[in-house]
């Protein structure tokens, strides 16, 4: 799957022009927020737990246009609660991001 930030830094930029400083912070608190989330699904012990940090992460992605991070999302939530191959995939777009 490849990857597009392009949403984001256009987000950002319409959000903070040209303060790279603002830009970077915001960067930095969605991508800790998804990371975290995908951290909630990873240590998820029931089917609802995980599908509520699953959603969580599809309407994180959603507010700022990540495309590859709320597929990956609905993903998790049709599939099987703790499949470790969507979680790395998660984490890897997460990773795109920083």
């Amino acid at each position: 799957m490849s990857f597009d930030s392009g949403p984001l830094d256009r987000y950002l930029s319409a959000a903070f022009g040209d303060d790279p400083a603002m830009a970077m912070d915001l960067r930095l608190a969605f991508t800790g927020s998804a990371r975290d989330l995908a951290d909630l699904m990873r240590r998820a012990r029931c089917d609802a737990n995980w599908e509520a940090a699953a959603l969580r992460l599809k309407g994180l992605a959603a507010t700022f246009g990540i495309i590859p991070l709320i597929e990956l999302a609905e993903e998790a939530m049709a599939g099987a609660p703790g499949d470790p191959a969507v979680l790395r995939e998660i984490n890897k777009t997460i990773d795109a991001l920083a």
